[in-house]
């Protein structure tokens, strides 16, 4: 069985716990790749927060339109093929990391 990847060339690290859950990020990512946490999946302020999937591009939107400046965006040397998953309204999966500059 073949898996799936998807071209990621830039990861995100999400500082979950100073978010507030307004949701500007998930329509300003453009490659959409961002969704929010499922509504059980609360951080300390009891807000749902931002998952990054496989696809991201480090455009920066989600850092240029977040209030609370909760987005580091960091770009690869060289494009990275991960486990393609998307955001599913039914599902969260980690995020992509690793290997980012």
């Amino acid at each position: 069985m073949i898996d799936a990847t998807t071209q990621t060339r830039g990861t995100v690290v999400i500082d979950v716990d100073r978010c507030k859950g307004c949701e500007l990020c998930i329509p300003a990512c453009r490659p959409g790749v961002l969704a929010m946490s499922e509504p059980d999946e609360v951080n300390v302020m009891g807000a749902r927060y931002p998952v990054l999937f496989a696809g991201c591009t480090a455009c920066r939107a989600c850092r240029e339109v977040c209030p609370d400046f909760v987005f580091e965006v960091y770009r690869f040397d060289e494009p990275q093929n991960l486990p393609a998953r998307s955001p599913d309204p039914g599902s969260v999966a980690d995020g992509a990391d690793g290997g980012a500059r």
